[in-house]
């Protein structure tokens, strides 16, 4: 990969990359999980939406409370030793702890008595599946097989495991060292996919940084290069003010690229300082729909809407 993480006292001189770009930006789980869920209730105030957005807000907020209830203690000091280049928490190969099905069950507990009807069923069943099926849901959504995962059972799954895996991210000592190279379209610290780009304001201003699905992370990638297949000459820039052309003030925006057919979101701070990337893209989904009668296909995966296979 192009993005290493590596144990800090390799970083030669405190250099990141090119002009001391961080390449990779941990998250701060103090605040994220609410921040997105305040972020999800206000876009619901003006959406069509507004019912799945609220019900995302309520998640956010579990995991919220299921952070501070149930830190995660483990030991990763080989874990960097041992990637030789590679993702350090891998989502595929890394060998879970039963602590993630802890932290399931903690949300089952605080979701269940807010919820009813079909949330509370979901929510029910879920409770009541076996250890091994669980265990098995988990790793289809980890392969991205997700045909094999009820739909209504999958955002559940998903936020004990991006609660888990968070906190092991935050807990690498390590930093980011960019290689000059291509391939950025996985995320360096667990290799899942991102959820959307995001366009930094204050000290990093202008630059772009892809914002993890699964681990929070987020990690730098140029602008105008094709997320998914880095090429650069045929890009193009969607937006739904007008429904039909890219608008300058557009917040929200879908690049599109003509040579791999993929597309995916990237959000402007500078054009909403509240906007957020899992919040933001989960709101724009008519821009999806715009996108795929265009014939693009999405190359990010929003953990509150997984893609039907």
């Amino acid at each position: 990969m192009s993005i290493q993480i590596v144990p800090q006292d390799e970083l030669a001189d405190g250099k990141k990359t090119a002009g001391n770009i961080p390449p990779v930006l941990f998250a701060n789980l103090k605040t994220l999980y609410q921040r997105r869920a305040d972020r999800l209730r206000k876009l619901a105030e003006d959406s069509p939406l507004d019912g799945y957005l609220n019900f995302a807000a309520s998640l956010c907020e579990a995991q919220q409370r299921v952070l501070a209830e149930f830190p995660l203690n483990i030991d990763l000091s080989d874990e960097l030793q041992k990637a030789a280049g590679k993702p350090p928490l891998d989502c595929r190969l890394f060998p879970r702890t039963p602590h993630w099905l802890r932290l399931l069950d903690a949300l089952i507990a605080v979701l269940k008595p807010q919820s009813s009807g079909p949330v509370h069923a979901v929510l029910e069943r879920l409770e009541h599946a076996p250890g091994l099926q669980r265990e098995m849901m988990a790793t289809h959504l980890l392969n991205q097989d997700f045909k094999q995962v009820p739909a209504d059972q999958a955002p559940f799954i998903w936020a004990a495991l991006s609660l888990y895996w968070a906190q092991m991210a935050t807990q690498l000592r390590g930093a980011g060292r960019a290689d000059y190279g291509e391939n950025r379209q996985f995320c360096p610290v667990c290799g899942s996919v991102p959820v959307s780009g995001m366009i930094a304001m204050g000290t990093l201003s202008g630059l772009r940084y892809l914002h993890c699905n699964l681990c929070e992370s987020e990690w730098h990638v140029v602008r105008a290069k094709c997320t998914n297949c880095d090429e650069m000459g045929n890009l193009h820039y969607w937006s739904v003010t007008d429904g039909t052309v890219d608008d300058q003030q557009a917040a929200v925006k879908a690049e599109a690229c003509d040579d791999c057919g993929a597309y995916l979101k990237v959000i402007y701070q500078e054009k909403d300082p509240q906007a957020e990337a899992v919040a933001d893209d989960l709101a724009t989904l008519l821009l999806d729909d715009r996108m795929e009668e265009k014939g693009f296909t999405g190359s990010g995966i929003n953990p509150f809407l997984f893609p039907a296979q």
